[in-house]
């Protein structure tokens, strides 16, 4: 008998707005990402097995800059 289990890690964007990018320091649209990442039994998510990281993507350059919690939640 096998059991399959593992970890999946998905995106989610959570927003689009205008800033002036860190990397490439062009005014673009910046996306607002959130990773997670969850245990897999059977490839079905079932829970948490870490805090969710928030990323801020610029859609000139591409660079992903992780951004701090307390900014998303604010």
């Amino acid at each position: 008998m096998f059991i399959l289990f593992g970890f999946r890690t998905s995106d989610q964007r959570l927003g689009v707005r205008t800033m002036l990018c860190d990397v490439c320091g062009n005014t673009a649209a910046q996306g607002l990402v959130k990773r997670t990442t969850k245990f897999t039994l059977f490839f079905i998510p079932l829970f948490p097995v870490k805090r969710p990281t928030y990323f801020r993507e610029c859609t000139h350059c591409g660079a992903g800059r992780q951004v701090d919690e307390r900014y998303v939640l604010s």
